[in-house]
Order: structure tokens, then C-alpha cells, then sequence
């Protein structure tokens, strides 16, 4: 396809913008020009006009440069019109080719981590799994996610729950106190996303890495699932490293910057 026609000098102009958005605060205009690999003069022409614009504002006793309150609102329009889900789903496919596996996204709804978009891959994992389905906190790679990243005060009361009901079922395969369980869900943040092997369903391994807005709350679930057989389990594996590839990309594209 014919690359169609731009202005290149808009092109140009936004690699400042782009360094700002990046830089940690305000900068010189010798870093901020350096940051965009042009010019101290070209760039200090190209703010003339972004702060005309309001785009850049530039600070009159250090003489630093950072965005602007247009940048600003514009930040502000572009993240109300973003939905996590809907941009996840508009990625999924291509991302059940590269890991060759099921995958699912979930939402904290209601009555805990819901399951709201699903698909299969050529290797179709046969689970008693539904749309609308609400994941276990403890046993499955999802609950586990969400329950890390969640507030202790949502997540406590939940989890005495499923601990009460898993003392009374006589389950080996989950914590057996608040204590052990905030002790897994340590773990899950410490490393940044959850998996089970085996826990929920026999013969499934499952991996969970969570989804921010610019909050830094977590909205979405990103998960991979596959027979054990077939699948990698390991950390920074086959499955476990572009699923979180794909989730730090997510992020970003919803404003977190963590």
C-alpha cells in the first residue's frame, strides 16, 4: 500500500512533544532538543509555535520547557474515549497467533473477576469456561491477579471467604490461612503476574498479567492458558514473556506510566 502524504514538519515538531511526555519534568532547551535528536535552534522555532499554541509551557525563571494545559486536555479527551476492553480485544487475535494459545480478558465485576471476551486458538482448550464466568481468587491464575493488584480492604473480606469455604471442602491445593495467602499474593506483585499449574483446572496451566490505566489501577486481566503439555510454564517463557510484552503496551496506550 502507497504510504499516503503528511506534513512533515508536524512530524518533526512532535518528536519534542514526545520527549516531554517522557522526560521525568521540565528540561532545557539544549536536553529537549537533544532528546529529540535535533537542533537547539530548529527546536527552540518549533516552540515558538507549540506555546502560541499552549501545547508548551515555558517556566520564565528557569527557562525550562514542559507541556502545556492544551497538552494537557488533549491527554484528558484522548483517555475518557479509551476502553480497556475494546482495545484489548482489537489486539487479541493476533496475540493468540504469537503465543499459539487461549486467550481470555477479564474485568473486576460484581462478584469478583469476570471472564468477558474469550479466544481460542488452533489448539482449543476444552474447560468448562463461560463468558460472564467469575474466576476463584485463590486457585486461579485471574483471581490471583486481580486479588494482588486490587485494595487489601476490596480483596480481605473475599478472601476469608474462599478460605472458609476451602477449609470446609478439605482443599491441599490453595493457602490455608489469610496469612499464606497474602504471602502468594506477595509474590504475585513481585513478580508482576500470577500463573497456577494445575490448581483450577487438571492438566491447565494458566498465566495472569494485570492491565493499568493512568491511575495505575488495575481494569483488565490479560490471560493465556494452554494443556500442560504444550504449553510453557516457565517465567520469561514462550508464553509468559509476549503476554506481558502485551500488557506493558496496553498500559501505556491507556496512560500508565508505572
Amino acid at each position: 500500500m502507497k504510504e499516503r502524504a503528511g506534513i512533515q514538519s508536524v512530524e518533526v515538531g512532535f518528536g519534542l512533544l514526545e520527549a516531554l511526555s517522557l522526560a521525568s519534568g521540565p528540561l532545557m532547551l539544549r536536553d529537549l532538543a537533544a532528546a529529540a535528536g535535533m537542533s537547539a535552534a530548529k527546536a527552540h522555532r518549533y516552540l515558538v509555535s507549540f506555546q502560541r499554541l499552549r501545547l508548551v509551557a515555558q517556566d520564565a525563571a528557569s527557562t525550562r520547557y514542559d507541556l502545556g494545559p492544551a497538552a494537557l486536555k488533549l491527554g484528558l479527551a484522548s483517555l475518557s474515549r479509551l476502553d480497556a476492553v475494546k482495545l484489548a480485544r482489537e489486539r487479541i487475535g493476533s496475540l493468540v497467533e504469537q503465543i499459539g494459545h487461549t486467550l481470555a480478558l477479564a474485568v473486576w465485576g460484581n462478584q469478583g473477576p469476570t471472564i468477558v471476551h474469550w479466544e481460542e486458538s488452533p489448539q482449543a482448550v476444552t474447560v468448562n469456561l463461560r463468558l460472564g464466568d467469575v474466576m476463584p481468587l485463590l486457585s486461579s491464575a485471574t483471581g490471583r491477579c486481580f486479588a494482588a493488584f486490587l485494595s487489601r480492604d476490596a480483596i480481605t473480606p473475599l478472601l476469608k471467604d474462599e478460605l472458609a469455604l476451602a477449609q470446609k471442602q478439605g482443599r491441599t491445593d490453595v493457602p490455608a490461612s489469610l496469612a499464606q495467602a497474602r504471602a502468594l499474593l506477595d509474590e504475585v506483585r513481585q513478580r508482576g503476574a500470577a500463573r497456577v499449574v494445575d490448581t483450577l483446572l487438571p492438566g491447565i496451566v494458566a498465566f495472569c498479567v494485570p492491565v493499568f490505566d493512568s491511575d495505575g489501577h488495575m481494569v483488565l486481566g490479560l490471560v493465556a492458558l494452554g494443556p500442560s503439555g504444550t504449553f510453557d510454564p516457565e517465567w520469561d517463557g514462550a508464553v509468559d514473556r509476549p503476554l506481558r510484552a502485551a500488557a506493558r503496551q496496553l498500559s501505556s496506550d491507556l496512560g500508565f506510566r508505572g
